[in-house]
């Protein structure tokens, strides 16, 4: 998530976990077996399995890194390897369905520094840096190559299954839309475009669907607050629901009207019900995060993970056998956050 920001400092509280018996799931987490951590310290996020379900590619912050950058791993969470530059803030990696390249955005070509963090002394707010680009490189790394080249933000790209379209955000054309292109870039298409922030695309296994997160803002205080920040590069994610379109844009429809910031979503393998995090319920700030699944209808909404803190960026295997996300559960630090993968009980 999908996310281009860093959604992990919405958990700003001191929590750490403390789980006496070692378990890492809790009772009531009923769809959840086998409970692995695969990344111990630091900042991680936004794990995405490759088409044979062998690799991770994820986003971290860790060690002497200032900002996140790529990293891809085996699915026991063993040969981490960063791929990206070093250089800038990336975002946003995703393996090529072929299994021959990554794909991810980055800052580095605007700056080799990492960018500095948003100005929340106007409350919580995300970057929407404008240096984003999304570039494909090999499998370690090399042979990068730039896909996007208008100003502006560009990042939260994913694929379809069948390796031939990308779904991403942009700012070019002045607002945060979604758009598709072939997998060498070209062909760009305009999916959305109501006023306000649509982000995180997913495709449907079958590659027919799209879902997707959004906030448009509708009365002129809110319409003033959003474009005053977007100026800035910045937008308030306090109100995100999930909506779901075709893959050419049509049939566009609302799925959530939680009043909550809903984000990360992503569909099981079924096609039929889609899973995703928010702080719906919360009370404080952004209070916590859980995973929950609901149908492509809107209807049956079910809390998956029941776990103090963070729980977010929720991805099954291809075969649909397992289920990835990012936890604040067993941190043995403020803000820590790591990958978790489990069996998954239907």
């Amino acid at each position: 998530m999908r996310l281009a920001i860093p959604v992990l400092s919405i958990v700003i509280t001191s929590w750490l976990a403390s789980t006496q018996t070692g378990e890492l799931a809790t009772a009531q987490e009923k769809h959840l077996r086998n409970v692995r951590q695969l990344t111990f310290g630091g900042q991680n996020a936004e794990a995405y399995f490759s088409a044979d379900g062998k690799k991770l590619i994820f986003q971290s912050t860790r060690d002497e890194l200032k900002c996140d950058q790529i990293f891809t791993m085996n699915t026991d969470g063993s040969e981490v390897r960063m791929v990206s530059t070093g250089k800038g803030r990336t975002t946003c990696s995703y393996f090529y369905p072929n299994g021959k390249k990554i794909l991810y955005s980055s800052t580095h070509l605007a700056d080799p520094q990492c960018p500095p963090r948003p100005d929340y002394s106007r409350g919580y707010v995300w970057a929407v840096y404008s240096g984003y680009d999304i570039f494909t490189a090999k499998l370690d790394g090399s042979d990068l190559r730039q896909l996007t080249h208008t100003p502006g933000y560009d990042a939260e790209a994913t694929f379809s299954r069948d390796g031939k379209r990308i779904v991403f955000t942009s700012m070019r054309n002045g607002d945060l839309d979604i758009y598709s292109m072939d997998a060498s870039g070209k062909h760009v298409k305009q999916l959305t475009s109501e006023l306000g922030y649509d982000g995180g695309p997913f495709y449907s296994p079958d590659g027919r669907w799209i879902v997707y997160r959004a906030y448009h803002p509708t009365s002129e205080k809110e319409i003033s607050e959003y474009r005053e920040l977007l100026k800035q590069d910045l937008i308030r994610p306090t109100t995100l629901e999930l909506w779901i379109m075709r893959a050419d844009g049509s049939a566009k429809r609302q799925i959530t009207h939680l009043n909550a910031a809903s984000f990360a979503p992503s569909f099981f393998p079924g096609g039929q019900r889609i899973i995703f995090s928010s702080n719906v319920g919360s009370t404080g700030g952004m209070g916590n995060f859980e995973l929950y699944a609901v149908n492509v209808d809107g209807s049956d909404l079910e809390r998956i993970t029941y776990s103090p803190g963070f729980d977010g960026f929720p991805v099954f295997s291809p075969d649909g056998q397992k289920l990835v996300w990012v936890s604040n559960r067993n941190a043995k630090a403020a803000h820590e956050s790591n990958i978790f993968i489990a069996d998954w009980v239907p």
